[in-house]
């Protein structure tokens, strides 16, 4: 059995990613986006992502929408839709998402958004296969 006191965890990763499990289909990986930063618009063609706020305030803009993320909210983004999330508060935005089927190799950590990038196109960051 795995299991985590989610808000907990996430609150203590200083790291932009850090995933905590992964399965067959499904993965758990906080995030903790620093003050003026954002994830990076993106679309996962075939994965469904959902994301659940654990504290600091941002925008979620998925499919040409804008909306204000606080502590508690949850926003799902089907596979397929364009998506970014912000940091538009003074203190970190955490948060954990769910992604199903993986995106990112597992046990995978991010220290920063750039050296995520840079993992990502260097082919490092490929979820495992099955």
């Amino acid at each position: 059995m795995e299991h985590f006191t989610i808000a907990t965890v996430a609150e203590k990763s200083p790291d932009f990613r850090r995933v905590l499990w992964t399965g067959n289909h499904t993965q758990l990986v906080i995030m903790t986006i620093p003050p003026g930063g954002e994830i990076g618009e993106e679309v996962h063609e075939d994965i469904d992502q959902i994301l659940t706020f654990v504290s600091g305030t941002g925008e979620a803009r998925v499919a040409g929408e804008k909306r204000e993320v606080v502590q508690g909210d949850l926003v799902v983004v089907p596979a397929g839709t364009r998506h970014n999330f912000v940091n538009t508060g003074p203190n970190p935005l955490v948060l954990y998402t769910v992604y199903g089927p993986p995106e990112h190799a597992d046990q995978a950590v991010h220290r920063t958004k750039e050296e995520a990038d840079a993992a990502e196109a260097a082919g490092k960051d490929e979820p495992p296969t099955s």
